[in-house]
């Protein structure tokens, strides 16, 4: 018998039963409203750390999945219901990973529970990376952090932009530079604590979609966090600045990029959440609605490209089922299959939910039809970490062994 499978272990199906329970109880039936007032839905983070889905417990069992398709298949539960409420409770995921990638142990376990706080007080984690002239450009990073050796503190000054969770967040995950030189080889992470001084929210975004969640920049002015809150430990830091300066160690990951590698195909899997969900409700639509005495699916003009939705789908699901699988396995890269997984995916639900509108034609261009809402939350998908344009740079260099630019 061959030991290859597609399918879902028991656990993983009672996994992705729990999760679509929850979403379709709690997630959908307050989408719009969510979507409209454009706050964070607290509301329904706290909902969900009392059911256990929003706690370091949760997101630890789904990320130690030696399988790795745990991760993918909450991600398409939770966007299925919403992608902007499913980024408000999962987007402190994204600090959790920049401690993982780039903290020691006793960092990890100092910080990793502070990012959830506890059911009674819910706290929330922000990663900050991108700067209004650093985006897909990480190396032009201007954020800076200065040792100050007399009283063992980093002292850190610079404005983050397009940060989910930013300025309200308990931690605050920040990649600065510490030797500008050497660009994006002399970068680091820092944690700073809630209520550090000198952190404070700049611009509230007011966004096309994913409304629910909380976008704003985050400005550091003079912010000193002690010398233990430098991710991964001085010694560490100034050992990898020499072999950088000495020419050495150049294929070394950035620490942006070592959280980006580890979250990309869970935020391909949210893009497969909205794309499943717009082509369901466009084919239960396309079965009900009739014109000229029959189903508009019985025209081959709807049938197609319902089709086609399913088929562009299922195909990203699998994609980013097999990134997962490769990241958690030890497998290799030799594609760039986790971007290929993100590309494809985000890719996918810009067409889907275009088609879904096109489906239901006027209907699909009012709110009164969720399908304009998924059409606008998919679009971030082909922007945030790393646009469509960079994964396909990615990929490239990659297959080719170049360095295109």
């Amino acid at each position: 018998m061959s030991d290859f499978s597609l399918s879902l272990n028991e656990d993983q199906q009672q996994l992705r039963k729990w999760v679509h329970d929850f979403s379709e109880r709690v997630v959908r039936p307050a989408a719009h409203e969510w979507d409209e007032r454009e706050e964070t839905p607290w509301p329904i983070i706290e909902e969900a750390a009392r059911t256990g889905l929003y706690s370091l417990d949760f997101v630890g069992s789904i990320f130690s999945d030696p399988t790795g398709i745990s991760v993918p298949l909450v991600m398409e539960e939770i966007a299925w219901g919403d992608a902007g409420i499913g980024l408000a409770i999962f987007g402190t995921t994204l600090a959790v990973a920049g401690i993982f990638a780039n903290g020691t142990s006793e960092q990890i376990g100092e910080w990793l529970p502070q990012c959830f706080g506890t059911p009674d007080k819910v706290a929330l984690g922000a990663f900050c990376v991108s700067e209004p002239d650093a985006g897909s450009d990480v190396s032009a990073m201007r954020t800076r952090a200065v040792y100050d050796e007399a009283t063992d503190e980093w002292v850190l000054n610079g404005t983050k932009t397009w940060i989910t969770n930013g300025g309200i967040a308990d931690v605050h995950v920040v990649v600065a530079s510490v030797a500008p030189e050497l660009k994006g080889r002399g970068q680091a992470s820092f944690v700073v604590g809630h209520g550090t001084p000198g952190l404070s929210q700049g611009q509230k975004f007011k966004k096309m979609g994913i409304r629910a969640s909380h976008t704003a920049e985050v400005v550091l002015d003079d912010v000193r966090v002690p010398g233990r809150n430098l991710l991964g430990g001085k010694d560490r830091l100034d050992e990898r600045l020499a072999r950088a300066r000495e020419g050495r160690g150049g294929t070394r990951t950035q620490a942006a990029m070592a959280t980006f590698e580890r979250t990309r195909p869970g935020v391909g899997a949210q893009a497969v959440g909205i794309a499943r969900a717009a082509y369901e409700y466009a084919l239960e639509y396309a079965m009900q609605r009739k014109q000229f005495g029959r189903a508009i699916i019985e025209n081959q003009a709807i049938a197609f490209k319902l089709a086609r939705m399913r088929m562009l789908t299922d195909a990203a699901r699998l994609l980013v089922w097999n990134a997962s699988w490769l990241g958690s396995t030890g497998g290799t890269f030799v594609a760039a299959e986790g971007s290929q997984s993100k590309l494809f995916a985000g890719e996918t639900a810009v067409a889907v939910t275009d088609e879904a509108i096109q489906i239901l034609g006027g209907a699909g261009y009012v709110r009164e039809h969720p399908v304009e809402r998924w059409h606008r939350d998919a679009k971030i998908f082909t922007i945030f970490e790393g646009t469509s344009e960079i994964q396909q740079l990615v990929i490239a260099r990659a297959i080719s062994g170049m360095h295109i630019q």
